[in-house]
């Protein structure tokens, strides 16, 4: 038997580009920096930050194979980068020449016979420059490429499930949107399209909830009682998913027992559509949303409520992840694909949530772009995860196109290879 040589990394060339939206210093905006139109007025508080909101930016990686070949990734940071333990926001002319001057050298020569090996070979060397994980997480995603182009079939998907000894049987995943700040008008999109999981909302100031939860608990009524208005068919039944910033705490004055009762009261709302309420409350640290979000599963199960919580804030490495999802602090955990660095470790991550039991959304940001989605959906589909979002950026139409147009051809794909793969009969 003789197998293929490996592949060969020849050179690497970066470029700065742009991310789908914008970064936001959130801790500006809950400090009360105003909306002005589509910026907002205030000063920035957090480092890296020279306004309340900049163009979000990315650095598109290109690794140019021995055969010509060029495996492609974007690095990309989150919306809020630099709170909550994120790493701060990326500076795109800045990495873009790191990359090329510093870790170029070191990958000349790289065998990528296997993406896993050499994903956990890249990122030591990108840890000890000190690039971070947007640059780990763009360059893992231009491995994953050049892996499956070493493969010889070209889905990325296909490269997880043999690696990591997966089932080839893939099956579509419910996508989630997010409205952005059109929280009405993005809604009817999401309807007219058939979206399974909306409307993210970004319930993200205290105006948004009101003083004792009611501001959000009409949204989602009103979320509700459109999807009756305007579905297109009586199957459409989609799961209600409403992102609160923590601010649902906020309102109950830090209490777990009335955060549970806003709950409840938004659970009503949504009735007959499952609810999943993402970061309702906030603990201040990693260690303390844990502690948080089980009190608050604990008092919701005890009263019976069928509310899911999501958590996303301090839950952003894989060995954070794999706290949360041991500890039972969450009905599903937000796995946003840039604050984990190397995608290998979004895998694992999502695998670690599946061993406990626990739902998986593979999000991301609507700051990063179209290559850094493509690749996340090849990874949803090997992982069959529990949802996963449409991105990049706000306006719907644009994220949802791309992460289900490349869901759809990597199925297509997967099943043609499979069908060619059978015995004979």
């Amino acid at each position: 038997m003789t197998t293929s040589p490996p592949t060969v990394v020849a050179d690497l060339v970066a470029t700065p580009g742009l991310g789908g939206f914008f970064f936001d210093d959130q801790a500006a905006i809950r400090a009360g920096a105003v909306r002005d139109g589509g910026t907002y007025r205030g000063t920035a508080l957090t480092p890296g930050y020279s306004s309340v909101r900049v163009p979000a930016e990315s650095v598109s990686v290109m690794l140019v194979l021995d055969d010509g070949y060029v495996a492609t990734g974007d690095c990309a940071s989150v919306q809020y980068s630099g709170v909550a333990g994120r790493e701060p926001r990326l500076h795109a002319e800045e990495l873009s020449r790191r990359l090329e001057t510093e870790l170029a050298p070191l990958l000349r020569g790289l065998e990528l016979s296997s993406f896993r090996e050499a994903a956990e070979a890249v990122e030591l060397r990108i840890e000890a420059l000190g690039l971070g994980r947007a640059a780990a997480y763009g360059v893992s995603q231009a491995l994953l490429d050049a892996a499956a182009h070493h493969a010889g079939h070209h889905l990325m998907s296909r490269v997880v499930t043999t690696e990591w000894g997966l089932s080839d049987d893939l099956a579509p995943v419910p996508l989630y949107c997010q409205s952005g700040e059109e929280r009405y008008d993005n809604v009817d999109k999401m309807i007219m399209k058939d979206v399974p999981v909306l409307p993210h909302g970004l319930i993200n100031h205290a105006g948004l909830v009101g003083p004792g939860g009611e501001q959000v608990v009409t949204y989602v009524r009103w979320v509700r009682d459109r999807i009756a208005a305007l579905a297109t068919h009586p199957g459409y039944h989609p799961v209600l998913h409403v992102d609160v910033y923590g601010l649902l705490g906020v309102a109950a004055g830090g209490s777990v027992e009335r955060t549970a009762d806003i709950l409840q009261e938004m659970e009503e709302a949504a009735g007959p559509h499952q609810l999943r309420v993402e970061h309702p409350i906030d603990g201040g640290s990693r260690d303390g949303q844990i502690a948080v979000m089980s009190a608050l599963r604990q008092v919701l199960a005890r009263r019976g409520s069928g509310v899911q919580l999501v958590a996303d804030e301090w839950a952003n490495t894989a060995a954070d992840i794999h706290l949360f999802a041991a500890a039972g602090a969450a009905d599903l955990i937000q796995i946003k694909t840039p604050d984990l660095g190397s995608v290998h470790h979004v895998v694992d991550a999502v695998l670690d949530c599946q061993a406990h039991g626990v739902g998986t959304v593979l999000g991301g940001s609507c700051a990063e772009t179209d290559r850094s989605a493509r690749v996340s959906t090849h990874i949803g589909l090997a992982t069959g995860v529990t949802q996963m979002l449409a991105k990049p950026g706000m306006g719907v139409d644009e994220g949802l196109a791309v992460v289900s147009n490349e869901m759809n051809r990597g199925l297509r794909l997967s099943r043609r290879l499979s069908s060619l793969s059978k015995p004979v009969p």
